[in-house]
This record gives structure tokens, sequence and C-alpha cells, in this order.
């Protein structure tokens, strides 16, 4: 390699389906000695859906599709101890680094206690862990990721933090103006999850619409199926602003 030769990083990203990975994926494209390789993705093998943003495994295939990266999938029992869970990642990160993957990207923003369990699961592996959106605000990156084109909606919340009627809720101005003060705007504390499903990370918007929402297991879902055709319908759910 020659002096003006920049050595790539062979990058697989954490992929839960929602805004903040898919943001991440952005940022990831902007820098130039990253390759991308592929979406991690652990999935409920029990009713195959991505783990709390309780999406369909088929709309991830789909979102796979949209940004041009192959889907690695991880399957996990329901209940998962925790023991399993890290067995199964364990594995996933070998074969991986078989496959000459150098780095595993996260969006995670601000959570140390999150960054340090993900930088452990990580030691020995000969896999060294990126987290390109770590300590930006996240109002103004909530701001960003809507004026630049991202399109994402709320697919669980937690009753406990948020109301269950954002639950369906597109991400978006009005999301951000309804929520209260003691709500992070990306989630961050476990508020809200959410899917992405265009923006510029995406060459192609992937048809979802809203389906019923459901409570269990004490949180929110709202159902998201896949829209025939290219119609993209992810219906309007008003809220009111929070008082000033």
């Amino acid at each position: 390699m020659s002096a003006g030769d920049v050595e790539r990083k062979r990058v697989l990203l954490s992929w839960s389906s929602g805004k903040d990975c898919a943001w991440a994926l952005h940022s990831l494209r902007r820098q130039p000695d990253v390759e991308l390789v592929g979406l991690l993705t652990s999935f409920n093998e029990t009713v195959d859906r991505v783990a709390m943003h309780a999406v369909r495994h088929a709309l991830v295939t789909a979102q796979a599709a949209a940004v041009g990266l192959p889907l690695v999938v991880v399957n996990l029992p329901s209940p998962c101890p925790n023991s399993v869970y890290e067995a199964r990642m364990a594995d996933a990160l070998a074969q991986a680094r078989q496959r000459g993957v150098t780095h595993v990207a996260f969006g995670d923003i601000f959570l140390e206690d999150v960054r340090a369990y993900r930088e452990r699961q990580l030691e020995g592996t000969g896999i060294a862990p990126l987290f390109p959106l770590w300590g930006l605000d996240t109002m103004r990156l909530s701001r960003d990721m809507i004026a630049a084109g991202l399109r994402a909606v709320i697919t669980c919340v937690d009753p406990r933090k948020l109301g269950a009627e954002f639950a369906g809720c597109s991400f978006d101005d009005a999301f951000l103006s309804a929520l209260p003060t003691h709500v992070d705007p990306c989630g961050e504390r476990g508020e809200f999850h959410s899917f992405c499903w265009d923006g510029p990370m995406f060459g192609r918007a992937v048809p979802v619409r809203v389906g019923e929402t459901v409570e269990r297991e004490g949180f929110a879902f709202a159902d998201l199926l896949p829209q025939a055709g290219s119609a993209r319908t992810i219906p309007p759910r008003r809220l009111q602003p929070r008082p000033r």
C-alpha cells in the first residue's frame, strides 16, 4: 500500500431497522475509508420479527435490498437468556471475521453503559467497534435527519415514558413538537423505537403501511405491513404539540 492509499475498514452495521442505524449508514457512506459489507440484525425466531422494534422480517429484507447491502441474520429464542444471546452473537462475529470484517458499527449516541457492553463483546474477536453518531446532540440530530429526507414510523412505545398514542406516528417535526420534555428526541433511553422506510441512504423507498396497535408485555406496538406496489403510505396521526 502506497503512502497515499487509505486502508479501508470493512464494516458490518448493527441494524435494528430504525432511524438511528439508518443515519449511521448514511454517515458511514460519507467516510472514504469505510467499505460497508452488510447489515447485522437479530430476530426473535418465534415470531420472526426484530426484537423490541417488532418489525417483520420481510420488511427488514426489503430495507436491505433498498440500501443495497446483504442482511446477516442472528436468530434468537424467546425468551432469550443473555448467555444465549452472547453465544449466538459471538458465532456471527466469528463468521464475519472469517469474511474479512474488521469493524462493527452501532447507532448508539450517548449511553455509556451500552457502549461499554458492546466494546466488551468485541474484545478478542479481532473486530473493532465504530460509533459514528456518538456524542451528537439528539435534538439537532433528529432535525437533521428529517431535513435530509429520512422518513420513519414509530413502531414501539414504552407507555411508562411516552403515551401509547405515539405508536404508529411518523417521525417528523410534528412528532418532535409533541414529545414531552423528558423524552429524548431520538428515544435513546428506550422511550420509543422506529422503522426507517425512506431517506438519503435508500436507493428506493420501502412501501409500508401502518396496521393495528397492540399492547403486549408492557409496550405498545404498531404493526407495520408491506404495502403492495410503489405507494408509500404512512397514515398521519395528529399529535398535539406539548404546552409551551
